[in-house]
């Protein structure tokens, strides 16, 4: 009978065991940047998370970080990653999460510039946007060039400025330090709409 309840206990315990889940906010790792990598274990909290990484290289599993609370971590190596949580000492461990693999790209990303018009109206201005692909690819700050000059503006990481003064525009992104730089976007010609002057010569 004993043996028979500790069968019971046993046969609980490992069916209800969580599965811990891994996301990434992109699989593809742009050349000088990282990807975000997020572990979560459903239903409960508490759990130090493990993170795992094996390469095409060799099939050997690494423990990259151990046991740490935070479930979001930033990699700049390609490879197979996985996770599982943890808690409790002697430690409990979830079933091990999903797959995820990581790969590193030899294309330097581009910028874009897109123009809210061409035409800047009288006494007016033009809003210019820089963006870098993908998109979940963060924490760019914008350089903005008019005229193969640098404008004096770094714009915030919505990657918009307003302009006034016509000429030929472009932008990169940067980040990172040392700042690790975009390829530059295509050029666009903003102009200036004539200003007239109106007089009233009655004699």
């Amino acid at each position: 009978m004993a043996q028979y309840a500790h069968f019971l206990v046993f046969f609980f315990t490992t069916a209800h065991k969580p599965r811990a889940t891994l996301t990434a906010g992109t699989t593809i790792i742009p050349t000088g940047g990282s990807v975000t990598l997020s572990c979560s274990v459903e239903g409960s909290a508490g759990w130090n998370i493990y993170w795992f990484r094996s390469d095409s290289v060799s099939s050997e599993i690494q423990l990259i970080r151990e046991g740490e609370a935070n479930r979001v971590i930033s990699v700049s190596q390609g490879g197979l990653y996985h996770c599982r949580g943890g808690r409790g000492d002697p430690v409990f461990y979830t079933e091990e999460s999903n797959e995820v693999t990581i790969t590193q790209t030899a294309t330097k990303p581009r910028a874009t510039l897109t123009a809210q018009s061409l035409i800047i109206p009288v006494g007016g201005s033009v809003t210019l946007t820089c963006s870098v692909n993908p998109s979940s690819s963060s924490g760019w700050k914008y350089y903005w060039y008019r005229d193969n000059t640098t404008v004096d503006v770094v714009s915030p990481s919505n990657g918009q400025i307003s302009v006034s003064q016509e000429g030929l525009y472009r932008c990169r992104g940067g980040r990172g330090n040392p700042v690790y730089y975009t390829e530059d976007s295509q050029e666009v010609q903003i102009n200036k709409i004539g200003e007239f002057v109106f007089t009233n010569n009655v004699k």
